[in-house]
């Protein structure tokens, strides 16, 4: 039998869905199952949205759309960006994809020769480190543990940049840690970027819209427009509007970027379908009640995460203001046991978590963390209340 290539040596399933899975596949067994693993935001758009596709199917064409993506979405993303402090960007200096993730692989492609080195955060958002290695980049990790509530330090970064990476990523809000950059933490690394000029910076920002407390978004182009030459702006419908399935991602860079991803989509998707264009276009054009509301709930509900685990002996959570995640430092569990069962690290304590009580979490390794785990917090609010208090349970019960 001939071989698969390479690269597929190096391809791994994502170990957010692994356990995702996992949790279905028990629920479906009958068991009660609280899932705080995966990261939608459990709400649907608005009805303008559903409108606006049955509108689009009754005068359907069946062609071919845009590799860029339609006139009318391009306009509609530019005035989003605009709204977030965002201007002078055109319809070449952007492109549409299938999510924020296929812009990400897109941009990594267009970016990245095998063996240009990659330099992001730890703890990270786990496809990061799989498309770079399916890619064969060099990675360079820069540890921001939760000491530092896990944000990268201006130092930091200046010596990452010292060896002229190609490219630059960078995640606010985090996935996973839910933490916020605030502007002046932000000026500081721009003003390390603009030091080092043979770099491309990256800045997936799909949670701009959820960001609490007051603490704003801001982007390195917010406080050093300069930078636009070499910065790529990516977002999404996914988080913002409940529209994680309909895959709709988006980027907003320098042309000659913008024009490589459009080339690429030509090869890969040829164009987003125009019924979900649709939907994409009523999304950002539309009532923009629903995001804020929820909003409001997520940072409700983050209150009732951290005060669940500030509970809890030895846990620790640095405050997240931001997306809708708690990433807490649960290493007090290491070395203890829960009926019988030895827990020496995060994989094992999510493993008993799960058969014990019924409640599936990430464990922060998948995110280069191994001291953590990931708890998204986006299920009914019964179910929220209720998974709490088993985790609560369970690190009672550890001996």
């Amino acid at each position: 039998m001939p071989k698969l290539a390479k690269r597929m040596g190096r391809a791994k399933p994502s170990a957010i869905m692994v356990i995702a899975d996992k949790a279905k596949r028990l629920k479906a067994e009958g068991r009660d199952v609280v899932n705080f693993s995966i990261g939608v935001p459990n709400f649907l758009p608005g009805e303008h949205v559903y409108d606006a596709v049955r509108a689009a199917l009754s005068k359907d064409s069946g062609q071919y759309g845009s590799n860029r993506g339609r006139e009318d979405l391009l306009d509609a993303f530019l005035k989003h960006l605009e709204a977030g402090g965002f201007r002078g960007y055109e319809r070449k200096h952007c492109a549409v994809a299938v999510g924020a993730k296929h812009i990400l692989y897109n941009l990594a492609e267009a970016l990245l020769d095998e063996g240009d080195e990659i330099v992001f955060a730890t703890p990270y958002w786990t496809s990061y480190l799989d498309i770079a290695e399916i890619l064969g980049a060099k990675i360079t990790l820069l540890p921001c543990p939760p000491e530092q509530n896990y944000k990268m330090t201006p130092a930091q970064l200046d010596q990452a940049l010292a060896s002229k990476p190609k490219v630059f990523l960078f995640n606010n809000p985090s996935n996973p840690t839910g933490m916020v950059y605030a502007r002046e933490e932000i000026a500081a690394l721009a003003e390390v970027v603009a030091r080092h000029p043979d770099t491309w910076v990256i800045t997936d920002d799909i949670y701009n819209r959820m960001v609490f407390d007051g603490v704003g978004y801001h982007n390195f182009l917010h406080v050093r427009p300069e930078l636009r030459d070499r910065v790529i702006v990516v977002d999404s419908l996914s988080k913002t509007y409940g529209m994680p399935g309909w895959r709709v991602g988006f980027m907003a860079g320098p042309e000659a970027v913008a024009q490589a991803l459009v080339t690429l989509n030509s090869n890969h998707i040829t164009n987003v379908p125009e019924v979900v264009t649709a939907a994409a276009v009523a999304a950002l054009t539309g009532p923009q009640d629903i995001p804020a509301r929820k909003c409001a709930e997520f940072a409700a509900r983050r209150d009732e995460v951290l005060a669940a685990l500030a509970a809890i002996p030895g846990v620790k959570c640095p405050r997240p203001q931001g997306a809708f995640y708690v990433f807490p430092d649960i290493s007090c569990a290491f070395g203890k046991s829960h009926g019988g069962r030895k827990i020496a690290n995060d994989v094992d304590l999510c493993a008993a978590l799960l058969d014990a009580k019924g409640v599936a979490c990430v464990p922060g390794s998948a995110f280069g963390e191994p001291r953590a785990l990931r708890i998204s917090y986006t299920c009914p609010q019964a179910q929220l209340t209720e998974g709490l208090k088993r985790i609560r349970e369970f690190f009672a019960e550890l001996a």
